[in-house]
């Protein structure tokens, strides 16, 4: 099968990262008679350099043109770059909040997963971890208190700032939707987070997803209150599967869920449209600062790739490789240095992306 996948390499340790997730993908082609045809095209500050915008027409055309986007990390260092000397509509981020609108990509994958051979990272205690986690955090992108009306105003001496949370039950029955196919293709249980003893938004969120929970029989869902799941994330994080929520409340969800995982480096994320089409990117920064070292972090790019595979693409097969891959690599006690460990093997970017190879090849 042939596949055309827009390429986003991005600043700082972007590039670096995005050529071994390429090289990867290139192994599973080989292995499983598939064609990845990549067009690169510019974002952010290397955008900025270039065109002096961060993101172009002519690269939304290509995006949208595209099967999937494959994106490293963009923007620099806030304090010493260029770049942030610009209006805020001019910066790097700007072409990422550009390029969500632009191709609708309204639901937000993340996966917060604690590999065995990671558990040492995790700030849990052992008898919390347990057996581990494997949960995935479905955010809705695009609506919400983040895209509502705001204003401030001053009357009578006083500043009053206003800020709007709205959803429509389209909105919300797009997500839920999305949700449950996800459960689908993992352990089948959705919690679905909200604030409905307060909320008359969350109140339409809740009544949605039970309609929505009735077309998959096969799901089973719960509800839970958000201040509830926050500390249900550090009490028993093994109990969740698909956690699906809205705007806000996956923005901090997810940074949560994230962080008990102990290893930012091994974050990948996806942001999906109302198709099959998706934009996939490590839930990491650029890391300016080690950028052209050759000692990033690769595997949250390529686990990104991976879920590019698996639901953009319907290639769970070959998505299931890249990931018992990176497993076995983890397990054979090879470590990039953000994740090293006394008594493993420290390896470099590139080699990281090497011995990946060979394993899903089985050199």
């Amino acid at each position: 099968m042939k596949f055309n996948i827009a390429v986003i390499p991005g600043d700082g340790i972007g590039p670096e990262i995005v050529k071994e997730a390429k090289k990867v993908l290139d192994a599973v082609a080989k292995k499983y008679d598939h064609v990845f045809d990549y067009t690169e095209v510019l974002m952010g500050g290397a955008s900025i350099d270039v065109h002096g915008i961060p993101l172009t027409d002519e690269a939304i055309e290509v995006c949208k043109k595209s099967d999937a986007v494959l994106m490293g990390s963009i923007g620099g260092n806030t304090s010493t770059s260029p770049w942030y000397r610009l209006s805020p509509d001019k910066r790097p981020e700007a072409g990422l909040l550009k390029l969500r609108k632009s191709l609708n990509l309204f639901a937000n994958l993340r996966p917060a997963v604690l590999y065995d051979e990671l558990k040492g990272a995790c700030p849990l205690k052992e008898e919390i971890i347990g057996d581990g986690f494997d949960m995935m955090i479905m955010r809705e992108l695009t609506g919400g208190l983040y895209f509502g009306e705001r204003s401030t105003k001053e009357e009578n001496g006083v500043m009053t700032a206003h800020d709007s949370l709205t959803y429509n039950e389209n909105e919300i029955r797009r997500i839920a939707k999305r949700g449950f196919d996800i459960a689908m293709k993992r352990s089948k249980k959705v919690t679905s987070v909200d604030k409905a003893n307060v909320l008359d938004s969350s109140r339409l969120w809740r009544k949605v997803v039970e309609e929505v929970a009735k077309d998959y029989p096969e799901v089973t869902y719960e509800h839970m209150l958000v201040d509830n799941c926050a500390m249900q994330l550090v009490k028993n994080p093994g109990q969740f599967d698909v956690i699906l929520t809205e705007n806000m409340f996956g923005d901090i969800l997810s940074d949560e869920a994230s962080m008990v995982t102990g290893s930012i480096g091994m974050l990948a994320s996806a942001s999906l449209n109302d198709t099959k089409f998706g934009l996939y990117e490590p839930s990491h920064g650029s890391a300016p600062d080690i950028a052209g070292q050759g000692i990033a972090n690769p595997l949250a790019t390529i686990l990104s790739a991976a879920m590019m595979l698996r639901y953009s693409f319907d290639l769970d097969k070959e998505a299931d490789d890249i990931e018992n891959a990176v497993k076995t690599v983890l397990k054979a006690g090879y470590r990039t240095g953000d994740i090293m460990q006394d008594g493993k093997t420290s390896v470099g970017t590139v080699e990281m992306g090497d011995i990946l190879v060979k394993t899903i090849l089985g050199e």
